[in-house]
Parts: structure tokens; C-alpha cells; sequence
């Protein structure tokens, strides 16, 4: 049960970039979540997520310290779900329901991957921890960083129109 839940049911086995796969199935998932049951719904099942992918991770890695196996991607929904609850709190905060707008899901895809590629800071560290916990955290910290640079690029695509209106 662990590896279908670290695989996610086999997304992780597609090839070429399983971890690019992971991420789009997540987002896509994530966009349909709280397009028919709301943010509240995605942030509950987003702590679901991150527990089970820790613990999957270590199920799956006891006594393999140093593997981060490309075809686990459990990692790659837990963090691209947190970077999505950025815009999705905020429309929500604001009384929307429904599917998010484009581009929000756009974003939060885009710098998700870009901050799980680059690995800066607390991302690569993590990442270089060598152990199960390392292959979730440096997705969660990709998540959150993907999620505040959602959010400044949408208030620096917005300010202009704040300020002139």
C-alpha cells in the first residue's frame, strides 16, 4: 500500500520527468477540488496528503538512506497543493466559489516546479538531508515558496490597476 500511495497509483511510473507528471496531475486535482468542494476541503486534504506521503516515504525507504526514487511523487502533490492554497485562500477569503481563474493554477504550477528544480535555500537543504523525511520536505518547501511567489506575482500583476482605479 505504500508504494501506490508513494507512486500515487502509478503517475510516478510515467515517463520522460515523473516528478513534472506528479506535479500536473496534482495541480489539476487541486484546481478540481476546490472547484466543487471548496479551499477549506483542499487545506484539510493537503495535511492528509502530507502525512501519508511521510509516511509512505519512510515505509517504502527504511534502510535505503540516500534514495530519492523518481517514480515516488506523493512528495510532488503535497507541495504543488500547498503552493495552490496560496491563491485559493485568497479567492476564497474574498468569497469565491468555484474554480479558480486562469492564471492562478498556472502559477502556482510553474513556480512550483521551478523553485522543485532550482532546490535554493531551505529547498536544498532539505533535499540533502539524505533520508525519507528529506524527499517530503523539500517539496513542502518548494510548495511554499511556489505559494508566496504566487501570491507577489499577483499582487505585482494587480498593483497597477489598484493604484489607477
Amino acid at each position: 500500500m505504500s508504494r501506490i500511495v508513494a507512486t500515487v497509483f502509478g503517475v510516478g511510473l510515467m515517463r520522460p520527468a515523473p516528478g513534472t507528471w506528479g506535479s500536473l496531475v496534482a495541480i489539476l486535482l487541486a484546481w478540481v477540488i476546490v472547484g466543487y468542494a471548496g479551499f477549506p476541503v483542499l487545506a484539510g486534504l493537503t495535511v492528509l496528503v502530507t502525512l501519508l506521503g511521510f509516511w509512505a516515504c519512510r515505509a517504502e525507504l527504511s534502510g535505503k538512506p540516500g534514495e530519492d526514487p523518481s517514480e515516488f511523487v506523493i512528495d510532488e502533490v503535497a507541495g504543488q497543493w500547498i503552493a495552490f492554497l496560496f491563491p485559493a485562500a485568497a479567492f476564497w477569503a474574498r468569497g469565491f466559489d468555484g474554480f479558480l481563474p486562469w492564471p492562478a493554477p498556472l502559477a502556482a504550477f510553474v513556480f512550483f516546479r521551478l523553485f522543485d528544480i532550482w532546490k535554493p535555500w531551505l529547498v536544498g537543504r532539505a533535499d540533502a538531508r539524505g533520508d525519507a523525511d528529506g524527499v517530503m520536505l523539500d517539496d513542502l518547501w518548494a510548495g511554499l515558496f511556489a505559494g508566496i511567489a504566487s501570491f507577489v506575482a499577483a499582487a505585482l500583476y494587480h498593483l497597477p490597476m489598484i493604484l489607477m482605479g
